[in-house]
């Protein structure tokens, strides 16, 4: 290797170094992706809420990682709150009708979702839609408690959604309004407030629904004064029961099964597997180089059995012996009918003579004439070469046609 390649290599590796350490000394992205999981700290994970809520409801609450519909069934007193946060909720025909029979014996089911099942707002008499900002406003939105003593005069704003879901129907009776959404807009005035959260009783208990979750992630909840707002929320539970807070129905997982995340997840350990691979890319490259001893190139054995037929074939036909010649090539014939026409060659009459025309694409005058010369050449002492010649001819016609040719 000459003087030049050991300078590329070294301004190569030089500068892999320093692309590695500026992606190592790289702020660490923030993960955005709403999990909703309790053990996650990330903006949109419940770790403070679940730490609110440990403090709020001293030895109430009780993390259930069962599906509700094996949970409410399998305890025996399991009355209180269950309570619902994650970006979509949907429990399916069976796990609502179990969910909803539980709470008309007087208990409380609080679910926030950014979307309800149709089955569930349908029970309710509620429908929603999106509420979005007008073109050139921000996108953003303004949150409120109805009650007095819970309202702030400004409201709580969330700037990372781009719509909001609210109930533009809801059951005026049975329902009362628990919070509002609005746009931010210019005119603050002119913005029209929409339900987005609601109680409504429900045989002897009652259901809160909330179109957003958001309001319990970290991010939300540690972002100005909006604590106030989650807390507001949650002063609607009852604290004298228990109340279970569901970690089955989240987007994220609340644990990782593959080995390789403790790796790609600490930015120490995630680097050193990096370094092992290049390490090892490295060693590969220039020890395998190094090592390595050429190959020789074996020629593969070439089939000589072409050419010693056409060599027995010239020393049959220079000696002048056409007989056995015109022999083998009848013979080979015969085997060639027999095995791509399945007939039997020991009978050659006029069955054999019309089955073969319809498998070979002939016609019965024609098979007749080749086998006639066949027969002429058996019966011939000593045939000329012209007459070996128009054998193989009629024989190389006969395969031509057969084959469609």
């Amino acid at each position: 290797m000459g003087k030049k390649a050991n300078v590329y290599i070294v301004i190569s590796v030089f500068t892999l170094i320093v692309l590695m350490l500026l992606q190592y000394s790289r702020p660490k992205e923030i993960n955005w992706f709403p999990s909703f999981v309790s053990q996650h700290k990330i903006p949109f994970g419940t770790f403070v809420l679940n730490d609110v809520m440990e403090k709020m409801f001293q030895g109430q609450t009780q993390q259930v990682n069962k599906p509700p519909f094996e949970f409410l069934n399998a305890e025996e007193n399991n009355a209180g709150t269950y309570f619902f946060v994650n970006d979509k909720v949907e429990f399916g025909e069976a796990e609502l009708h179990t969910l909803l029979d539980w709470t008309s014996k007087g208990n409380t089911l609080f679910i926030a979702s950014a979307g309800f099942e149709e089955q569930l707002t349908d029970t309710l008499h509620l429908k929603t839609s999106g509420l979005y900002a007008d073109f050139g406003e921000e996108q953003k939105q303004r949150h409120r408690l109805t009650n007095p003593q819970l309202q702030s005069e400004d409201g709580y704003i969330f700037d990372k959604d781009s719509h909001s879901l609210y109930f533009k129907s809801i059951d005026t009776l049975n329902t009362k309004i628990v919070g509002e959404v609005s746009s931010v807009s210019k005119n603050d005035s002119l913005a029209k407030k929409q339900c987005n959260v609601l109680r409504q009783s429900f045989g002897q208990g009652q259901i809160i629904l909330s179109t957003f979750p958001k309001a319990f992630t970290n991010y939300f909840i540690l972002k100005d004064n909006n604590k106030n707002y989650t807390a507001g929320l949650l002063s609607y539970l009852d604290a004298s029961q228990p109340i279970y807070v569901d970690n089955h129905y989240k987007s994220g997982k609340s644990f990782y099964t593959s080995p390789m995340y403790i790796f790609l997840n600490t930015k120490e350990f995630k680097w050193a597997y990096y370094l092992v691979l290049f390490g090892a890319l490295l060693y590969v490259v220039f020890e395998g180089k190094r090592k390595q001893r050429a190959i020789p190139v074996v020629m593969p054995l070439q089939n000589q059995t072409l050419a010693f037929t056409r060599t027995i074939a010239d020393m049959y036909f220079e000696k002048g012996e056409q007989k056995s010649i015109i022999e083998h090539k009848i013979a080979y014939f015969l085997e060639y009918i027999r095995t791509h026409f399945y007939l039997n060659t020991l009978k050659q009459d006029d069955v054999f003579y019309q089955h073969l025309a319809m498998r070979s694409n002939h016609s019965k005058e024609e098979i007749i004439a080749l086998f006639s010369y066949i027969d002429q050449l058996n019966a011939s002492t000593e045939p000329t070469d012209d007459a070996l010649k128009k054998l193989n001819s009629l024989i190389e016609k006969f395969k031509a046609k057969a084959h469609g040719k």
